[in-house]
């Protein structure tokens, strides 16, 4: 991280001063704006952002157009991602690069616009549109700064992130899976959820639970199917038994694929001949 530099004569005093019992409350009152000024850097560089960012937010339409304003802004941002208000270091790194584009943090507040987002994105069961901003905000700074030495980090998190919508994908298909023929055919709606997953991130750590989960809705809709569509889906089943014995052969879902298989063969036997 870049360092905030202070003035040293008004910083040394400002260090004198707030530690004396009852200076914040002197310090919110003064019109002293470089002193203000002064004493957010102190109380940034303490780690006390709770105080710093009252300051600060006082300060910014102050010192605006001023050489402190850059910052300024900066600051206050970083004393949200350090309290932990995500969101509102995102939107204060998203003014920051609106304001200052070429700015001299215009490098960290690219990076922390997508790392305040990506640690603010919610559990996989529920909505992912923070998500999906949180990745283009982390594709956005690897486009403007490719040799930052941020860059590892920041492929590693759209990494976990897509990780995070493959899960949710899962989850979905799951879920359509155990409605199975409730109000229309769920299994059908199962297997194009987890076919787009797999489409989409064909790297992903669940590849082998969603090819599996794939296999199993298409024998359970062809067991559940009315007589004149079962013979095609059997059929289909059995193809889909083959592709992931090719790509898993070690699976531990190995034994019930097999019965899926031994199950499909059989139903196809059994089944009238088609004229």
């Amino acid at each position: 991280m870049k360092k905030i530099f202070f003035t040293t004569l008004t910083t040394l005093l400002a260090v004198v001063i707030l530690t004396s019992c009852g200076e914040y409350n002197k310090l919110m009152k003064s019109t002293d704006y470089e002193y203000k000024y002064e004493a957010a850097k102190v109380y940034f560089a303490d780690g006390k952002y709770t105080k710093a960012s009252t300051l600060l937010m006082e300060l910014i339409t102050i010192l605006k157009g001023s050489g402190n304003a850059e910052e300024a802004l900066y600051m206050l941002g970083m004393c949200y991602y350090n309290m932990g208000d995500m969101q509102g270091a995102a939107q204060c790194f998203n003014q920051y690069i609106s304001v200052y584009p070429r700015g001299t943090f215009a490098e960290l507040s690219r990076f922390y616009i997508g790392k305040a987002l990506y640690l603010a994105t919610p559990e996989p069961r529920l909505d992912q549109s923070g998500t999906y901003e949180a990745i283009q905000q982390l594709q956005l700074f690897m486009e403007y700064f490719p040799q930052s030495s941020r860059k590892e980090e920041a492929q590693n998190m759209i990494f976990a992130l897509q990780d995070k919508l493959v899960q949710k994908e899962f989850i979905n298909a799951k879920l359509y899976f155990n409605l199975g023929n409730y109000l229309g055919n769920n299994y059908e709606s199962c297997v194009i959820t987890a076919q787009n997953a797999l489409k989409d991130y064909p790297y992903t750590e669940l590849r082998e639970e969603l090819s599996f989960l794939i296999l199993h809705a298409k024998y359970e809709m062809a067991r559940n199917s009315v007589l004149d569509k079962q013979a095609e889906r059997y059929r289909d089943t059995v193809d889909e038994y083959y592709a992931f014995l090719n790509e898993f052969p070690d699976s531990k879902h190995l034994k019930e694929a097999e019965k899926f298989f031994e199950n499909a063969q059989k139903a196809l036997k059994d089944l009238p001949e088609e004229e």
